[in-house]
This record gives C-alpha cells, structure tokens and sequence, in this order.
C-alpha cells in the first residue's frame, strides 16, 4: 500500500518512539488489570488477600487488536497524500457533525457520560476521532485565512468552526475533550499567524472569568448557574485540597499521589506495586495508568516514559516546521497542541497539580478509540514528513 518511496522517507525515529510508547504500556496494562485486593471471607468475617485477575490479559489483547487496526489506519493515513484532503474537509466537517449526534441516540451512559457507541464487544467513542477531524479541517480552514487573523472580527468565525463540534462533546458531557479541542484550536490559531497578544490576552481572560463564575457558583449556590455537573465542579476545585474529602472526590488524587511517592527510584517492580495490585488506585489502566508507572518503575520509569513523549512531541514540532506548506505545518501543530495537552493534563492529575478531568495519556492508556485516533494522528506526521519534498516517481 505504501510505496518503496515514501517507505524510505518515513520518520524512523518517530515510529520507534512510539512503539517503544506502546509496548510499555502493554506491560503496564497487564500488571493495572492484574490486581490483588482485600476478599471477605465467611461469617467470621476476616478477610485475605485474593488474587482477583481481572480478565488481565483480555485487556491485553483489546489493546493488541487496536494496535493492529491502529497501524492498518495509519498505513491508510500515511499513503494518502495529505493535500488531497482539503477537498474533502467540509465532508468530514459534517460528519464528524453527524458522529458527535449520533451518540445521543445511540450510546450508552458510564462513568456518568454518555460517550460510547457499542459494536459488538467492543466500545467506539466518537469524540476521540472528532479531535482528528478538527484538526484536518480546521487546518485547511484556516490555511484559507492566513495573514487575515488579527483581530477579535477576523478570530469569531475560527471560535464558531470549532464551537460547534465542542458543544456537541460538552453535552455527553465531556469536560476533558472540550478542553483538548480549546487547546488544539489556540495552538494552530498562533501557529497560523493569528494576533499572539490578543490570544494570550483571550486565554488570560477567559480563564479569569471562568474562575470568578466556578468562585461565585460555589460562593453562592443555587444562585448562579454554571454549565457543568455537579461532579465535574468537584473534579475542578478538589485538587486544591483533597484532603476536603478524602474518601469522595478527593479519593483518586490522593490514592495516586501514594502510589507514585512509594515508588522512590527504581520503583517496587512490575506486578509489585501495593496501591496497584491491592486495588487502592483507581481508573489504574485507563486515566491513572501513570500513577501505575511511577509506582512500579519509579522515577526511572516515569523519566523514561516522559523522554519518549518528549522525542514525540519534538519530532512534531519538527516535522511541522519542516512542511511544504501552511496546511501541512498545521496538521502538525495541532497533533503537537493535542498530544502535548493530554500528557500535561494528564500527568498533571496524576501528581495533584491540575483537576482530575477524564484525559486519558496518549498511546499509552487502555483505550481501543483513543489508541487509533492518536496512532491516525501519528500518521499524520509521518504523512507530511514524507511529502516535505515533492516526490518523483
């Protein structure tokens, strides 16, 4: 599918980067989902530590299936020339439209959203592809208005283009996503030349009055209305305090900032760690898989898996600056704006510093959607890369 070409001008390190990505979290998956906790037993009423496997290595192997479909999709991403999309970009616009809608009809509620769509055993969410989709076309929309992005008349129609599909995520509800699709959007809007002091003054200005409005809800309940669920205001205010409520909202932080205090160095080792395999932390494979590392392999661990992010993100950023033309470089800062806003928030979680907001660490958390889109968003890169020169055949 992929010509001998376009074979050698793939960006190696890159690729490999992301599989050693992968591969590691397949290991951490196994020991997340392999899990030790405290079983009752009998009427007495004491209780021993029972090996509870849960279906660890069905994990495993759902994440093993995405990855194969995941690298046929990249494949299909890589060999389609990227310039041709922008013939299809309204198309897509519409239906990721369509995509976003359709989970009100057809998906089903957990966790307390309304974000998956069942096929078969499997889950698809829509929202993870929707980022992929933004970025494609907000890419070329915006290569459309280069040089004309400098005032608030100029920016109102980029703020609609991406509002529309946000809403759409922000009603399943889905809070982390929403931020994602904020963060793509001011990361490609300064990369295409938009006014830098005005955006910087519309994010300082925007998170100002975002925090007057969650101080006065709080300050003044059910006088002032706020769009969010009850449990999404605790998620944005808790981690300032977890010990508020440490058995409640404040559970996951704490759990997590044990988990990776205890790990120290080295780390207890693989299948070794007690807040893991005792099941104190939780969401271990999916949002606090990185709670999992730092117990388990320790700051080594963690170190590693961040250098590996680093050499991702750089490798964007390179291959972005390195473009033919404005709409690849585009393609290429919004993966960098989305993968680099997952690994901060997602971290930042983890440790106590940023509210615990459902953002799953890319490529790396259990996830069969979120691995595809993020390995589609990998070929996009390596698409722009291999067509940075004009290729002869």
């Amino acid at each position: 599918m992929i010509s001998r070409r376009v074979l050698r001008r793939l960006d190696y390190i890159l690729l490999t980067t992301v599989l050693l990505v992968i591969a590691l979290s397949l290991i951490t998956i196994a020991s997340a989902t392999h899990v030790t906790t405290p079983v009752h037993m009998g009427e007495e009423g004491r209780f021993f530590l029972g090996v509870i496997n849960l279906n660890a290595m069905g994990f495993v192997i759902k994440q093993l299936i995405a990855l194969v479909l995941g690298l046929v999709l990249m494949t299909i991403v890589i060999s389609i020339n990227y310039e041709d999309w922008a013939k299809y970009t309204r198309i897509l616009y519409i239906i990721n439209l369509l995509m976003l809608l359709s989970v009100m009809f057809l998906g089903f509620t957990a966790l307390g959203a309304q974000r998956w769509i069942p096929i078969g055993p499997f889950a698809f969410q829509p929202s993870e592809f929707a980022k992929i989709i933004i970025i494609i076309t907000f890419a070329h929309f915006l290569s459309q208005r280069e040089g004309k992005l400098n005032t608030i008349t100029d920016l109102i129609p980029a703020f609609a283009f991406v509002a529309l599909p946000m809403l759409l995520i922000l009603l399943q509800p889905d809070l982390g996503t929403s931020l994602i699709f904020i963060a793509i959007m001011f990361g490609m809007l300064f990369m295409a030349g938009a006014n830098a002091k005005l955006l910087a003054g519309l994010i300082g200005g925007g998170a100002a009055v975002g925090i007057g409005w969650l101080y006065a809800f709080m300050k003044f309940p059910g006088k002032v209305w706020l769009p969010l669920q009850d449990y999404q205001v605790n998620r944005l205010t808790i981690f300032v305090d977890p010990f508020r409520d440490p058995l409640g909202h404040g559970y996951h932080i704490i759990q997590s900032q044990i988990a990776i205090g205890s790990g120290g160095i080295f780390g207890k080792g693989i299948f070794n760690g007690s807040q893991n395999q005792l099941n104190f932390l939780p969401e271990q494979h999916t949002d606090f898989i990185f709670s999992v590392v730092g117990e388990e392999m320790g700051f080594i661990g963690t170190t590693l898996l961040l250098t590996l992010f680093f050499i991702i993100v750089y490798r964007g950023i390179y291959i972005g600056s390195r473009a033919k033309d404005t709409f690849g470089m585009l393609l290429c800062f919004g993966v960098v704006s989305m993968l680099v806003f997952h690994v901060l928030v997602n971290v930042g979680m983890t440790i106590g510093i940023m509210p615990v907001t459902g953002v799953p660490l890319p490529l790396f958390s259990y996830g069969g959607s979120s691995l595809l889109a993020n390995l589609i968003a990998i070929g996009i890169l390596q698409n722009v890369y291999c067509r940075r020169k004009k290729l002869i055949f």
